[in-house]
């Protein structure tokens, strides 16, 4: 009974210990960033393009980055989700939970979602080649689309696998169509998609590897899809690797502006997934 009771000391114990080390990791990184971007972040660095000598250290912002970023991460959003709910819907509403083509996909996304966002974007930068294609916004968005995708797919997946058995069967015994039953899983599993959406920003909007063999980069905020963008990790790895101080400062700046956009985004996803967790079944 006493090994027991200190068993359980000892498990508690490693229990606040591992959590106190996460969040020291995390209030160290988020010092560091506002201790040395802070003072850097003004309305002028976010509002205004790069000058002619603003990685020297002279006048300008870093608007382009911020609108780059934001662009490729709301295309490839809506892109990823109008591919990835009919994949969840295929595998969960068409086919048997269990069936093996459900397996074999699921398990495709599985090594699909641990492959590195460098090695998207060099397949990606291969095939633009093949096709004589420059780097582009467009050539942006369908990388991150890829990357974000089977994040989408196994975030949403594992929602609406936990749907009850008895809630389709009910949908089909009153006439509903599997097209119908669809629509009643959607209802069910929005807090998933929510949750997915959330991961998919929170992973599209701080790549680097991948949009800088397809996206490029550029001072300009690009108006058309075959254009070049900038994003803000770009940004802040061009910026940091600078011998300036100022530069690098601004580096920080772009840093914690990016990891300000995620905390905002981030509240928005738990409202919106807050609220469609109303209307699901417990």
């Amino acid at each position: 009974m006493k090994f027991r009771f200190l068993e359980e000391k000892i498990v508690g114990g490693l229990m606040i210990l591992s959590t106190f080390l996460v969040f020291a990791f995390f209030g160290s990184i988020l010092w560091t960033i506002v201790k040395h971007g802070f003072p850097s972040l003004t309305w002028e660095m976010v509002s205004r393009l790069p000058g002619g000598g603003f990685y020297l250290g002279k006048e300008g912002g870093i608007l382009n980055a911020i609108a780059g970023s934001l662009m490729i991460v709301s295309g490839s959003t809506l892109l990823g989700l109008l591919i990835s709910i009919p994949v969840v819907f295929y595998m969960n509403v068409y086919l048997r939970k269990k069936a093996k083509p459900a397996y074999f996909i699921r398990l495709t996304f599985d090594v699909l979602f641990g492959i590195p966002s460098i090695v998207y974007g060099a397949f990606a930068f291969t095939v633009m080649i093949f096709f004589g294609l420059k780097t582009s916004l467009l050539g942006g968005i369908i990388v991150i689309t890829l990357l974000i995708i089977p994040i989408f797919i196994r975030s949403m997946d594992e929602v609406a696998k936990s749907v009850p058995k008895e809630l389709l069967e009910a949908a089909y015994s009153l006439g509903a169509t599997r097209l119908e039953t669809a629509g009643v899983v959607l209802r069910q599993i929005a807090p998933g998609i929510a949750t997915a959406t959330l991961l998919s920003i929170g992973r599209a909007i701080g790549d680097a590897a991948g949009v800088m063999f397809t996206a490029g980069f550029t001072d300009n905020i690009p108006t058309s899809p075959g254009q070049p963008a900038a994003t803000l990790p770009l940004s802040v790895f061009f910026q940091l690797s600078s011998p300036i101080p100022e530069v690098r400062e601004r580096a920080y700046a772009a840093a914690l502006l990016l990891t300000l956009i995620v905390l905002v985004l981030s509240i928005v996803g738990r409202i919106v997934m807050n609220r469609f967790s109303k209307n699901s079944i417990k």
